[in-house]
């Protein structure tokens, strides 16, 4: 057996086993997973396709118009309803595996043409005591699975029932999602090493004169360069004022001497997001102000790295950042007052305005609550997140002027172990004295 056909066989065992466990889980009943729709851009031209996470999670298929339905029970059953084999179409659009194929490669107990899901979709309702799917994700998708539902329901005097009850889907496959397995983590340290060489090569491209977009390039290019099909989001290349602006993506300024840019920038593997921020200055070499404000950002993402290990309360790496960086709002002058003033009044929030982190995995903002019963959910390992404070300084009559549109922010993404953190994304360079040799020696 090739690798190829190793990895393919291994892959398609991880994913019926995620299967297996969310059939489970349900008990009884049958669950309907679509993949997302092919989206029109302009008039007959469509954006590049990218399947639903759910859908992917569980089948690891990566073609339009197909849906998963799993039937729970005694003996739980997967089936996949996928295009068939076409030789016109796949000579304009490329290959289709069919059903036959794709039941083979990917692990299905049975497959069916995606034409036939209407008709199948009735039988396969009958007598089934529940229906999970994900209501109100879709309005097209919950009208036609209400037409199926109510294509059951007309056969009651023939002594068939209809599902009485609906759960929500997501919520079982938000459990499974937060914890990362082993080929998940294999994946998204593969995108995190991706990711860093694109910054890195992005602070060697920085110069004055240069504008945002050319960076941008950069990272877009080093991104496909070393295999990931997409940027995770659309990448942010923030200099000067512009890193004062949270979700900044013009991109499209000129960056001048002096400024620092701030990039927000991670590629997706295989359907994983990678999520990296680092801020540095366009002419190499750190302002005496930058430095100071840097270093404020970098000591508060150490302290909130130092509560990120299992057993921790979601929101305590939050809490530690947030109290390092009003210490130091409070000594640089840009606040007034004690800090447990600070701390109760949120007055930090000028400068400091969002969460310290978000779980990340197949999306960037990825599955998973915060809280569970009113309670910060504890930390285990497996999951993964990120952690990126930051300090956005406008001008302001009451702000010291040395430190007026100095943006910075500074996010990696961090693996909890039963021994604390793994930081996938250490190959980034992250100190003022490493980034100004890389940036040096460009």
């Amino acid at each position: 057996m090739n690798d190829s056909v190793a990895a393919t066989k291994a892959a398609a065992s991880v994913h019926a086993d995620r299967r297996l466990r969310l059939a489970v889980s349900m008990r009884e009943g049958v669950a309907i997973v679509p993949t997302a729709p092919e989206r029109v851009r302009n008039r007959d031209a469509h954006y590049p396709f990218r399947f639903d996470s759910y859908f992917h999670y569980l089948t690891g298929f990566t073609e339009p118009e197909s849906v998963l339905v799993l039937v729970a029970g005694d003996a739980p059953r997967s089936i996949l309803f996928c295009r068939e084999k076409n030789e016109e179409r796949e000579i304009w659009d490329g290959f289709r595996h069919g059903p036959d194929a794709a039941r083979a490669k990917f692990g299905f107990d049975e497959a069916y043409p995606i034409a036939l899901l209407d008709a199948k979709m009735p039988e396969l309702l009958s007598n089934q005591p529940m229906l999970h799917y994900a209501p109100g994700a879709d309005a097209a998708w919950d009208a036609r699975i209400m037409g199926w539902m109510n294509a059951v329901r007309e056969k009651v005097r023939l002594g068939i029932s209809a599902p009485a009850s609906i759960g929500d889907l997501r919520v079982p496959l938000d459990e499974m999602r937060l914890v990362k397995d082993s080929a998940e983590l294999a994946t998204m340290r593969r995108a995190a090493g991706i990711s860093a060489i694109a910054h890195r090569r992005a602070m060697q491209a920085a110069r004055p004169g240069r504008y945002e977009y050319e960076v941008e390039a950069e990272l877009l290019y080093a991104f496909r360069r070393h295999g990931a099909q997409f940027p995770a989001y659309t990448s942010i290349v923030a200099s000067g004022a512009n890193a004062c602006v949270l979700h900044y993506v013009g991109n499209d300024a000129p960056m001048a001497d002096g400024d620092l840019l701030l990039i927000d920038a991670g590629c997706e593997l295989d359907g994983y997001a990678s999520d990296i921020t680092r801020t540095f200055p366009v002419n190499g070499r750190f302002t005496g102000p930058q430095r100071t404000l840097y270093e404020l950002v970098l000591a508060a993402q150490s302290a909130a790295m130092a509560e990120t290990c299992a057993g921790k309360g979601w929101n305590e790496p939050h809490d530690a950042a947030v109290r390092v960086l009003a210490q130091g709002m409070l000594d640089l002058g840009l606040l007034a007052g004690s800090l447990d003033e600070v701390l109760e009044k949120e007055t930090y929030r000028r400068y400091y305005m969002h969460r310290t982190g978000h779980w990340l995995g197949l999306d960037v903002h990825d599955a998973g609550d915060y809280k569970l019963a009113g309670q910060w959910r504890p930390l285990v390992p497996g999951m993964v997140l990120t952690v990126e404070p930051g300090i956005y300084v406008r001008p302001g009559e009451d702000v010291p002027q040395q430190y007026w549109n100095i943006g910075i922010r500074i996010e990696d993404d961090v693996l909890v172990t039963s021994a604390g953190c793994e930081v996938l994304t250490h190959e980034t360079p992250k100190s003022i004295a490493d980034i100004e040799a890389l940036m040096r020696d460009a």
